[in-house]
């Protein structure tokens, strides 16, 4: 018998201000935790941080798909290395 597979993750939506427009994206929580934690690194706003990614964005990617891509490589950045 198999367990019944674990709820989808929530999507968090988050209101910012970018370039004087308010703008809404949604991602799961555990991408926000990444984000925050490189922002805070940079020592800037969430928000800041994330118009300073946008600035340099593909017309054809999307917002959220650049936040989340840049959240994974950060976060496969900071994990130690497998032995191979």
């Amino acid at each position: 018998m198999h367990a019944p597979p674990p709820p989808p993750p929530q999507l968090q939506k988050r209101s910012l201000s970018l370039y004087g427009h308010r703008t809404s994206i949604a991602l799961e929580a555990e991408f926000w935790q990444v984000l925050e934690t490189m922002a805070r690194a940079e020592q800037l706003a969430l928000a800041a941080f994330i118009a300073r990614l946008d600035r340099h964005r593909p017309p054809e990617q999307t917002l959220a798909s650049l936040l989340r891509l840049t959240a994974l490589r950060f976060a496969l950045n900071q994990a130690p290395s497998a032995p191979v």
